[in-house]
């Protein structure tokens, strides 16, 4: 309800107002600084033909403006030039090693390994480095030789060690 009031009011004599607004005086030049206007004058003044010259139409450089044709293109976008010039080759896949472990994963691509198998191979590295070494690792997962060594050097997994407190004995092992 309270729309409707809105709408008829903003809407009142709507023609009126708008032919009022168009009628009114154009908005004129904005105003010169004082000292420029009477320096204005004093040149006017002086050189009456300056007026004459800025009013004066050149048919020498009209024509030569009519001679100009201007054909412009937008430029292609260096992305699309890209897009257009690198075609995604098909991407090579590989069965999880383990894969009874994670069901989720059907295939994952080569150069790449899955946070269990991750973890598998830290483990059987850290359990037996002689056999299972960075270039065998890189091998059996299809990864580069130095992924595999940045991998075995900056990457290890969690080993929990108990620590006995300084007040109890350790019972000593026989």
């Amino acid at each position: 309800m309270g729309a409707l009031v809105i709408r008829a009011i903003r809407n009142f004599n709507l023609e009126n107002r708008a032919q009022r607004e168009i009628s009114k005086m154009k908005p004129s030049a904005a105003p010169k600084h004082p000292a420029t206007k009477s320096l204005l004058r004093e040149q006017i003044g002086s050189h009456p033909e300056i007026t004459e010259e800025i009013t004066r139409k050149d048919g020498k450089l009209l024509s030569l403006l009519k001679d100009v044709y201007v054909d412009s293109k937008d430029p292609v976008s260096s992305v699309q030039v890209k897009a257009a010039e690198k075609h995604q080759e098909p991407k090579e896949f590989r069965l999880p090693k383990d894969h009874h472990i994670s069901m989720d994963i059907k295939n994952i691509p080569k150069g790449k390994i899955s946070i269990v198998e991750a973890l598998t191979l830290l483990n059987n590295h850290k359990l037996h480095p002689e056999t299972w070494t960075a270039e065998k690792i890189a091998q059996e997962y299809h990864l580069k030789q130095t992924d595999v060594n940045s991998l075995l050097k900056y990457f290890v997994t969690f080993e929990v060690k108990v620590f006995p407190s300084k007040d109890k004995k350790a019972i000593s092992s026989k």
